[in-house]
């Protein structure tokens, strides 16, 4: 059957979020971190996510993983090339989107690709290229204070034609409503009068299953979840591989937050109602870090094992994000929260954690990294987007949520 689709996830949660829409599709899926450190192993898969650390980083490093990840795919056949972002696009002028995208397709020797971020069943829509979130212009949502890519646009043709090379053109939402064949026709004339890229409309999963039959022979494909799963649909049964879920741990757990995002604050407020809770004194951490990570283990200790399990987190408001990146940094301040995380993940795995839940992709990169966990299964979802996933050595379950997924009640959910 060989592999029919080949993921470049510009961060981890991206990654487990694409997996999840592939697997309940009935694509059997394998997720990698990194294109550099993969060795040979079973491509009995159809789907192969390599799940990079690219979303924020400088552009030129972005474009090298990227590329990277592409020469992988490219050496084990993959017969389409999938750019997975973040629903929300999390892309400002400055990239990291637009030149990727493009350099994804001088290598390809291609010159058209779609633009779809939309996963209406997270509340992710796209009208007349307008991205919503909930019903909300995406600038008028929570994004428009993240701490890392804050959005300020909403319209995905201009946010693609700020950043990338060639001009956007769009497939409207009347245009979708008339078939595979009216969004086909739309497509090549698009191409056609000399545009690079097509946003697409999408209200819906209908919307979404007409766009991912549209697209399947497209050689690159950029968007989201909701499009990578509809291309799934698309796919024949008999080049689909046989799904075998695997059953969570039952053992001790830990819930490590690192993202700011609204629906993340939500979800901690609602969990520390339920179960014991530290908050990172990121303050102790930037300025007298010596022995914290110590402390902040002990507390740990006290709670290893409980039901609900031990909630510790570095979420905050935009106010605290604000302070924080005034005092001390935006990348100092988001970089010593990632190093702190991922060392306290190593430390309580190799205390016997079996179960890592873990919010915010930024995190969960850092969490996987320390880990040294490059290969993973992909299980069942937990919530639409996050699966839960275990390191092929079968030593740890992890749940890594992107930071504005699952409903408020999501750590509960995740145990």
């Amino acid at each position: 059957m060989g592999v029919q689709l080949g993921i470049i996830a510009d961060d981890f949660t991206g990654g487990t979020d694409i997996a999840s829409f592939l697997v309940a599709n009935g694509v059997k899926t394998i997720q990698v971190s990194g294109a550099e450190s993969i060795d040979p192993f079973d491509l009995d898969v159809q789907a192969i996510v390599v799940s990079l650390k690219s979303r924020s980083n400088p552009v030129n490093e972005a474009v090298a993983q990227s590329l990277q990840a592409l020469e992988l795919l490219k050496t084990i056949g993959a017969r389409q090339v999938f750019f997975k972002y973040c629903s929300t696009f999390d892309s400002t002028a400055q990239g990291n989107i637009g030149p990727v995208t493009d350099a994804l397709l001088d290598a390809l020797n291609e010159d058209f690709t779609v633009i779809c971020p939309a996963l209406p069943v997270n509340g992710r829509t796209t009208y007349q290229g307008v991205l919503f979130i909930n019903g909300v212009p995406l600038n008028e949502s929570g994004m428009r204070n993240h701490p890392v890519t804050p959005m300020t646009d909403s319209n995905l043709v201009r946010l693609m034609d700020v950043q990338a090379q060639g001009t956007t053109g769009l497939v409207p939402v009347e245009v979708v409503e008339r078939g595979v064949d009216a969004v086909t026709e739309a497509l090549a004339a698009l191409k056609a009068a000399g545009n690079r890229y097509a946003v697409l409309d999408a209200l819906n999963d209908q919307h979404l299953s007409v766009l991912g039959a549209a697209v399947a022979k497209l050689p690159l494909v950029t968007g989201g979840s909701g499009l990578g799963g509809a291309i799934a649909r698309s796919l024949p049964d008999d080049v689909k591989g046989q799904q075998t879920a695997f059953t969570p741990k039952s053992g001790p757990a830990v819930i490590l937050s690192g993202s700011c995002s609204v629906m993340t604050n939500d979800q901690v407020t609602d969990y520390k109602t339920k179960g014991p809770f530290l908050a990172v004194d990121v303050d102790r951490l930037m300025t007298s870090p010596h022995g914290y990570d110590e402390e902040v283990l002990g507390w740990f200790t006290e709670w290893s094992g409980s039901v609900p399990a031990p909630l510790i987190f570095a979420t905050s408001g935009p106010t605290e994000v604000q302070r924080l990146q005034q005092t001390y940094g935006s990348a100092e301040s988001s970089h010593a929260i990632e190093k702190f995380f991922g060392r306290i993940a190593v430390a309580l795995v190799d205390g016997g954690v079996q179960r890592v839940i873990v919010a915010g992709g930024e995190t969960s990169g850092s969490v996987t990294t320390a880990l040294g966990i490059t290969r993973f299964e992909v299980g069942d979802p937990i919530a639409p987007g996050v699966p839960w996933v275990r390191s092929l050595d079968g030593r740890v379950d992890l749940a890594l949520k992107s930071g504005n997924f699952g409903t408020v009640d999501f750590f509960s959910q995740a145990q």
